[in-house]
């Protein structure tokens, strides 16, 4: 059974690992995330999920629109801090700096 999401108001269905779409755009960014081996209908529930979360989209329950938050983030950067910038003297003059 295909999934129905709505993003930027546009409308699109996911089955069998595809996406359908009238909306060239809203079909070239979900057909980005496509997961092929999404088949089983959880699945594809979980994969349509997915997609609408990261667009900031609705997905369709059978009676109403339920929306959906933004999914976690995929890679997290704590304790990540980037090396110190080196201080060489005389700056970007070329009589300042150090002979080599």
């Amino acid at each position: 059974m295909p999934v129905t999401i709505r993003i930027y108001g546009k409308e699109a269905q996911f089955s069998g690992g595809c996406w359908k779409c009238d909306d060239d755009g809203v079909l070239a960014m979900l057909d980005a995330l496509a997961d092929p081996r999404a088949v089983t209908p959880e699945a594809e529930h979980e994969h349509a999920l997915y997609c609408a979360g990261r667009f900031g989209g609705a997905l369709w329950t059978g009676s109403d629109w339920q929306l959906i938050g933004l999914p976690e983030p995929e890679m997290k950067i704590e304790g990540y801090s980037p090396p110190a910038p080196r201080q060489e003297r005389g700056g970007w003059l070329p009589w300042g700096r150090k002979k080599r």
